[in-house]
């Protein structure tokens, strides 16, 4: 018990001084007029689909562009080792107490990765603040892992980030799945941390970004591109070609222009 208490100050603490100097850096931005990270982004991918869609092999396609391209992964090893602790493992295993630690977190490094500059024409990433607002903290909110106050609380971080933050959203690519594909593909890799997952908790996802992606219940951040991703791997090059060819000829009619910074605003484009 006071281990835990121990690891629960720990990653409370860091998400504290984290989510307090990005949000000491957005409100000077809006004091000068604009949004944190803003004009300092390129053309923007987002990889979204459920556990086990096949979101990291996607990226690793793109490899063979990454002169040109800025691939990031989801930050999946800064939550498994919040300085010793593992905040993923822990919240699977006790989701009503480590739900909201967690999804906080996920915030915070979401937060940087869409706000980390590259000189690359174009950034790629796998998931993003709106997957995890729209798809899992809602799921947390619906089986009762976090209780109102706490999913109230994400809410105004989540109305911060939209009036404070730019988040660069070009196009969405759904890795379209079927709950019991992904199922099985999660089993067969073996997680440690997934190892308690139920089918149900992968059919609860689905059913969200289904709303979010297909139905379009929630906000359009960008076009989005559904790609089959229930199928093989002998047989998903196919569509991760078709994505490709999508992607390069969206980027090329979306350029953004140059942006001519002064000399007083340059400081809310630095980290």
């Amino acid at each position: 018990m006071y281990v835990q208490i121990g690891c629960r100050r720990i990653v409370l603490q860091l998400i504290d001084q984290g989510l307090a100097a990005i949000r000491a850096k957005a409100k000077t931005c809006v004091a000068m007029g604009r949004k944190y990270a803003q004009d300092t982004q390129p053309f923007t991918v987002l990889i979204e689909g459920n556990i086990g869609s096949g979101k990291t092999t996607f990226l690793n396609h793109f490899e063979k562009y990454k002169n040109d391209i800025c691939l990031l992964t989801e930050p999946v090893e800064k939550w498994r080792n919040v300085k010793g602790v593992n905040l993923l493992e822990l919240m699977y295993k006790d989701p009503k107490k480590w739900a909201m630690p967690f999804q906080s977190y996920v915030t915070l490094t979401m937060l940087q990765s869409h706000t980390q500059k590259t000189d690359k024409k174009m950034k790629i990433m796998e998931r993003s603040i709106f997957s995890a607002r729209y798809c899992f903290v809602e799921n947390m909110h619906r089986n009762g892992s976090l209780e109102q106050g706490m999913y109230n609380t994400l809410q105004e971080w989540y109305k911060f980030i939209e009036e404070s933050i730019h988040v660069q959203a070009d196009l969405i690519i759904y890795l379209r799945t079927s709950p019991e594909v992904v199922y099985e593909r999660m089993r067969a890799r073996a997680r440690s941390e997934e190892s308690c997952v139920p089918l149900k908790y992968l059919q609860e996802l689905h059913e969200l970004h289904e709303d979010w992606l297909i139905h379009k219940l929630r906000p359009e951040h960008a076009k989005v591109l559904v790609l089959d991703a229930d199928l093989d791997l002998e047989k998903i090059g196919k569509e991760y070609q078709r994505s490709e060819s999508s992607i390069f000829a969206i980027s090329s009619t979306r350029q953004p222009t140059a942006v001519m910074v002064s000399p007083s605003k340059r400081q809310c484009m630095s980290s």
